[in-house]
């Protein structure tokens, strides 16, 4: 399955699969959309670890993320409290 991304009453609703490939569509969309803007994400099924921290990094700028599954929203919270990786100086 792949990622449907759909504007429903002032939100911007994904479906499907959210991976690291499909990010930069998701990113245009929240561009194109008004504010305030919202992402429903009561049809994602399956998300990988850089969509789970896109979704914290939209959160932090002020996105409202709606209707994630507990399984999305436990992981999101995990990856927010871990610390930030450091490359090798």
């Amino acid at each position: 399955m792949t990622l449907r991304i759909e504007r429903v009453h002032g939100r911007i609703r994904l479906s499907g699969e959210l991976r690291v490939g499909l990010l930069d569509q998701v990113k245009t969309e929240i561009e194109l959309c008004e504010s305030p803007v919202v992402l429903d994400l009561e049809e994602l099924d399956l998300i990988d670890l850089e969509g789970v921290r896109f979704l914290n990094a939209c959160e932090a700028k002020g996105v409202s993320v709606l209707h994630c599954s507990p399984y999305i929203r436990e992981w999101m919270l995990q990856e927010r409290g871990r610390p930030k990786e450091h490359p090798e100086q």
